[in-house]
């Protein structure tokens, strides 16, 4: 189980230390990120925060997937196709173009 103190943090500030956390091999869905960094109905400010991550690769945005596995936007250079490649060197599953959530989904609660 995965212990987030983050007293007197921002939600984006929690947002970037939470993805931090996501192992190598893993996936977090963007709704799984905000109700771990504290505000369940945020999932599309996470995938904005995502989106202008300045920690890269620090905070591996390349990890958080959508609802269903599918790769939604990755603003580095190469794109979706990029992500893809990244996450299947990590070990990441995969069923067709979707993160197999099943075989790959972070546990962290």
């Amino acid at each position: 189980m995965v212990h987030l103190n983050y007293m007197g943090l921002s939600f984006k500030d929690r947002v970037y230390r939470t993805t931090k956390k996501i192992p190598r091999g893993r996936v977090a869905t963007y709704g799984q990120i905000a109700r771990l960094a504290g505000n369940p109905h945020a999932a599309r400010a996470v995938g904005l925060f995502m989106k202008t991550n300045p920690h890269a690769p620090i905070v591996p945005c390349h990890r958080v997937v959508a609802l269903n596995g599918a790769l939604t936007g990755y603003s580095a250079k190469g794109g979706i196709k990029k992500k893809k490649e990244m996450l299947i060197r990590e070990g990441v599953k995969f069923r067709g173009d979707r993160a197999d959530l099943k075989v790959s989904r972070w546990k962290a609660r």
